[in-house]
């Protein structure tokens, strides 16, 4: 009898040393890692709040990924409706401007080059890569903390990742230096057995899609739009306003130690689909999809196309620049 309450004992010690049932992080990861890798294709949807100095921009995110390496994240800013898509197919990498027929094709390695808070292999990625990160099971599910790496953008320097008790992502959140949340995004849906049409990836059909509204043309400047952060040692010498076939441009030049100009300019509709080629990333800032190479960053916002350009200055001291023209919304 003694013996048998022995082993009784034995027996109940042992499960309580297994921690009750709950989940060893090895055996989640690789449960994790399995489910993402072997997926043929996965659709996310969600909402991405993005902090930019004291404004908050929001979007509706759509993310689409399929087998052979092909991605799809469209961003539709909800309070102008200003959609942009970052695609990936066998022809390139190409941030879209469906609404005025234009789009940026890259030589890049995105989305693997940097952290992306709304694509399930970067994430995963970026657990693998921080061999410090933190583990954690939850009533709910299970949360990682890991570092980032946002190359660009230095003041980020963590994220918590949230998945549920099916390894579903739920929410990922990204911290800056002083521990305050800079982008946020909340997945809604999340279905890891997708199949897509291989027009759904096709440049042409993103371009040319039923549903796109058509930007009206935008023939004046109604503002000059200043930068907020100019670097030390730098001031505005010249300002030009130049009339356009189709509109208007202004040109804003910055001598000192970090020369640089600011071109913004009224966007419009291109009658043909036009692709403008770049050496760089796709980056999101702020209310819109940039295009960043090592000299120059390109978005459009409202309406009005911009371009800081230097040939001296980093890009991330570039994106400071432009990131401060997108956290003004007039100026004089």
């Amino acid at each position: 009898m003694k013996r048998k309450i022995f082993i009784g004992i034995l027996i109940i010690g042992s499960l309580l040393m297994c921690g009750c049932g709950k989940k060893d992080e090895q055996d989640v990861l690789k449960d994790l890692t399995k489910k993402i890798e072997e997926t043929k294709g996965y659709h996310l949807t969600g909402d991405l709040e993005i902090v930019n100095n004291e404004d908050t921009y929001t979007y509706d995110v759509e993310a689409s990924y399929s087998k052979e390496e092909n991605f799809k994240v469209s961003l539709k800013n909800k309070t102008n409706n200003h959609e942009q898509i970052i695609l990936r197919n066998s022809e390139g990498i190409f941030v879209l401007t469906p609404s005025l027929n234009k789009s940026f094709k890259f030589q890049s390695e995105w989305p693997y080059n940097n952290s992306q808070s709304y694509l399930l292999q970067p994430i995963l990625k970026d657990i693998e890569n921080d061999k410090e990160h933190t583990y954690k099971e939850t009533k709910s599910g299970y949360l990682f903390t890991t570092t980032v790496n946002y190359s660009s953008n230095p003041e980020l320097v963590k994220q918590e990742i949230t998945f549920d008790k099916k390894l579903n992502i739920q929410k990922v959140v990204v911290y800056n230096k002083e521990d305050r949340a800079m982008i946020t995004m909340k997945f809604d849906e999340v279905d890891m057995d997708s199949t897509f049409k291989d027009s759904y990836f096709s440049l042409k059909t993103n371009m040319s899609g039923k549903n796109i509204e058509i930007s009206k043309p935008t023939s004046k400047l109604e503002d000059i739009i200043y930068p907020m952060y100019i670097p030390e040692n730098t001031t505005l010498t010249s300002q030009d306003k130049v009339d356009k076939e189709d509109g208007e441009r202004i040109i804003l030049t910055f001598d000192g130690d970090n020369p640089f100009m600011l071109v913004q300019e009224t966007s419009s509709y291109s009658e043909d689909m036009e692709t403008i080629p770049m050496y760089g990333d796709p980056e999101i800032m702020a209310d819109s999809v940039a295009a960043v190479s090592d000299t120059s960053i390109t978005w459009i916002s409202n309406g009005v196309e911009y371009y800081v350009v230097s040939e001296t200055m980093k890009s991330d001291e570039l994106l400071n620049v432009a990131r401060s023209i997108s956290a003004l919304p007039v100026g004089k």
